[in-house]
């Protein structure tokens, strides 16, 4: 478990973390999600051999969370979706309230099979959200097809956000294409994210609690939101 907290301090902070505090706020954010989402698949640290250019305090590796399964919403549910904006009938029973992270196994429908990884990007000095899909059969998804599974208003909100869309990058550990949600925006919004009246009165917050915060934002965009409990036991935010 991590228990040795650095903190950020609010006064030069420009939403960003350097390699090591991200390796921190992603410990503690696996730490978390273990202690408050038992029932589901977990995530885990992956390390990564350190390259000899790489720079001795440099942290390397990722969160990887795979094989999750999502339920194949029909054509006829994702249109009634589209149209009234409202969730339709669907083999996921989505439209009871879920406190807990979507994460569904539903023999009774069409299943993909998703990968995510959550990598630290050297450029914008923030999280990124990596993922792929397949078919039982391993066929991969394309983006029209992951689309479909995303929630209802996900579309929306892409269409609309200015501070990310997806996108199809090169692993950098795994020198495949995976999608992504660009970062672009992340530093500025996870800012404003932090910048409440208690976070602002104790001069900072715990760089653990980034990417807890952070996940409650991106999350959303793909259908999985985290236990309530690990935004509460955060403290301020």
């Amino acid at each position: 478990m991590v228990s040795n907290q650095s903190t950020i301090n609010f006064s030069s902070w420009d939403g960003t973390l350097s390699s090591h505090e991200f390796y921190l706020a992603a410990r503690a954010f696996a730490d978390k999600w273990k202690r408050f989402n038992p029932a589901f698949p977990q995530w885990s640290w992956v390390p990564r051999p350190k390259l000899p250019w790489t720079a001795a305090d440099e942290v390397d590796g990722y969160l990887s969370l795979e094989n999750v399964f999502l339920p194949r919403s029909t054509e006829e549910d994702h249109d009634k979706i589209n149209l009234t904006g409202e969730e339709g009938p669907s083999c996921s029973n989505m439209d009871e309230p879920i406190d807990n992270a979507t994460l569904v196994q539903n023999y009774g429908c069409e299943l993909h099979h998703y990968d995510f990884h959550i990598l630290y990007s050297s450029s914008y000095r923030v999280p990124v959200l990596y993922f792929r899909a397949h078919c039982s059969d391993g066929q991969p998804l394309v983006l029209d097809d992951i689309e479909k599974d995303l929630p209802a208003n996900s579309g929306k909100v892409l269409m609309e956000s200015k501070w990310t869309f997806i996108t199809q990058e090169e692993h950098p550990h795994l020198n495949r294409p995976w999608y992504i949600l660009h970062p672009c925006g992340t530093s500025e919004w996870i800012k404003l994210l932090f910048m409440t009246e208690a976070s602002l009165s104790k001069g900072g917050v715990a760089v653990e609690q980034y990417l807890v915060s952070w996940f409650s934002v991106v999350g959303q965009v793909i259908g999985i939101r985290i236990p309530f409990e690990m935004l509460n036991n955060c403290g301020p935010l």
